[in-house]
């Protein structure tokens, strides 16, 4: 899963990049609302955490060009601004959910949950494909009732494909779907995760369509 976090305040900017990282997201982090718009019209993401009081342009501006560009992204609003009228004004202008500051993690993290699950028609938390049964919000692979201990990217890596099981995903999807724009990739990182992944789920349950890419099969 891969975050974009919109927030110009450097302590709070970098302590929630490293507590959504710790949840097993991929982070990216700007400082203004120009660069926000111009990342998003480019970089996809599962969902954008959207301060308002932003340089440049402001929350509502970025929310206003994104939603006028038909980016459906998820939107969480973060902000100071605790007013009636700006939440309202939030969320007709196209944010998905709205967070007062100071705001409490779990909560944050719970509520992106609930707006990445609709995003993508889940019910709740949960996900099975085959033997293999995720939960995200505790972060957790069963396969025949028994719980797979598995590696961050690990993680990151069997979640993307369970999200999409029977979906070729290529190697430069996976690459951008794990690793933020500071991360070192090695030119075989890719290959060298899901070798190990399927050590842990079974070899045949990773496939490859050659030159295509690799997908998790749903039997």
């Amino acid at each position: 899963m891969r975050v974009l976090v919109v927030e110009d305040d450097l302590m709070i900017g970098e302590s929630l990049s490293e507590a959504l990282q710790d949840e097993a997201y991929t982070v990216d982090w700007v400082k203004n609302g120009r660069q926000a718009i111009l990342t998003l019209k480019v970089q996809p993401y599962d969902i954008i955490l959207l301060d308002l009081g932003l340089p440049e342009v402001d929350g509502m501006g970025v929310l206003t060009a994104i939603r006028d560009a038909k980016i459906e992204t998820p939107v969480l609003i973060l902000t100071a601004r605790d007013q009636l009228k700006d939440r309202i004004a939030g969320l007709d202008s196209g944010a998905d959910d709205y967070v007062v500051k100071p705001f409490e993690l779990g909560e944050v993290f719970a509520r992106m949950r609930v707006l990445i699950r609709r995003s993508q028609g889940m019910a709740d938390n949960h996900v099975t494909v085959g033997n293999l049964s995720l939960d995200t919000a505790h972060k957790r692979v069963m396969m025949d009732s028994n719980p797979i201990d598995l590696t961050a990217k690990e993680y990151m890596l069997l979640t993307t494909f369970m999200l999409s099981p029977d979906k070729v995903m290529s190697k430069n999807a996976l690459e951008d779907s794990l690793y933020g724009w500071g991360d070192e990739v090695e030119s075989n990182a890719i290959e060298f995760l899901i070798h190990s992944l399927r050590k842990k789920v079974g070899q045949d349950r990773i496939k490859n369509v050659r030159g295509l890419g690799w997908y998790i099969s749903n039997v």
